[in-house]
């Protein structure tokens, strides 16, 4: 090859060679980019839907944050789910202070509640979590592996009683999980953070695989809103008794089956928020958040607070066919139940006899004895 030839095609080789670098440093560059990018986008996301009330925030304690961490972002409405130190007697604690400063290896759990319930989220943990034992979960032992569970809405405080309590029926030693306000969270060190995505054969106490497992109807009992009510708190007075106690048209309606009228009657008009309850044991029926105005002048419901303190009766008076509703522990009459009823909340109108029931305000149950209804009204 002659030299002058030689001397033309260096440079341009060169400069072919340094315009391909530079545009693969670029291409890597943007790619970079645009994967930071998606990632602040979604975590801009997830702050804006939780700004504007969509998602709802719990945080949970476990033993080691590893697992719980990863199991809880398996599940279906849960959006975020970062490892961090909780409600301890210091500010800003590292992994190592872990020992003396009192904090909880915790999880702040975000979820869409329109997608999963607190309820369900607490079934799912329950599922990973020895509820008996203290300071100890899996192979850790200590203070910061303690079982927690810490709140920031206070509506939530009854759900996780509720919740508790029934848990409490499968276990003769007592639930030691704590049940507090959240005081404090701050984040764990970044490699804290999705550490069996980064270590996937990282040290794990948790099955993960049951993330992946639907709730049975049995770990569901206590979940979509069903309140825990026990008959048993609830006995009806005799005859006798009721007798002395309600008025006339309490007692004919609810003891001697017959009907008040409608439109003149005490709650058909009635919205304000709270519970009713069987005029005759005071065991809790409907609630404020299911009533609605039917135009038929009785109070109407599209359901019961617990489909089980109802029951249910064919009545063929009057030459009609219809289905008579009873309270399960007073055996009151309470009425009818038709399919004429909202379509979006169920279809059904249950038309109950004001005569029949007792409204207790929003504001009052706490002192009642209700309390641990009062977020199915808030």
């Amino acid at each position: 090859m002659r030299k002058d030839k030689l001397l033309f095609i260096l440079p341009v080789f060169f400069i072919v060679i340094v315009f391909l670098s530079v545009n693969v440093f670029k291409s890597r560059k943007e790619v970079s980019e645009a994967k930071n990018t998606n990632n602040i986008e979604s975590n801009t996301e997830v702050q804006n839907m939780k700004q504007h009330g969509k998602y709802k925030e719990i945080y949970l304690a476990g033993g080691c944050f590893w697992g719980l961490e990863a199991y809880m972002q398996k599940i279906n409405g849960i959006e975020d789910a970062v490892s961090g130190y909780a409600n301890g007697k210091t500010e800003n604690p590292g992994y190592h202070d872990l020992y003396s400063s009192g904090h909880a290896e915790t999880v702040k759990v975000v979820y869409d509640p329109e997608i999963i319930s607190l309820e369900d989220i607490l079934a799912y943990y329950l599922r990973v979590v020895d509820p008996v034992s203290i300071n100890k979960q899996g192979n850790d032992t200590g203070s910061q592996y303690r079982s927690g569970i810490y709140y920031t809405d206070d509506n939530d405080k009854n759900i996780i009683d509720m919740v508790l309590k029934n848990e409490q029926t499968k276990h003769d030693k007592p639930i030691a999980i704590e049940v507090q306000t959240l005081k404090h969270f701050y984040d764990a060190e970044d490699y804290h953070q999705d550490y069996l995505a980064k270590n996937p054969t990282g040290y794990c106490h948790i099955d993960l695989s049951l993330a992946d497992k639907p709730l049975s109807e049995n770990e569901k009992i206590h979940s979509e809103d069903k309140p825990l009510i026990d008959p048993s708190k609830y006995p009806r007075p005799s005859d006798e008794e009721l007798k002395k106690s309600l008025t006339d048209m309490q007692y004919s309606v609810a003891i001697q089956n017959n009907t008040e009228r409608a439109f003149s009657n005490e709650y058909w008009n009635n919205f304000e928020k709270g519970i009713y309850v069987d005029i005759t044991t005071k065991e809790p029926l409907f609630s404020s958040t299911d009533k609605f105005e039917s135009g038929c002048g009785w109070p109407s419901f599209s359901k019961p607070i617990d489909k089980d303190v109802v029951k249910y009766n064919e009545d063929n008076s009057f030459n009609m066919t219809r289905t008579e509703v009873r309270s399960r522990s007073g055996d009151a009459h309470l009425g009818h139940v038709f399919n004429d009823g909202p379509k979006d909340q169920g279809g059904k109108r249950y038309c109950i006899n004001s005569a029949s029931l007792e409204f207790i305000p929003y504001s009052q149950m706490e002192e009642r004895g209700y309390g641990y209804l009062k977020y199915l009204v808030e």
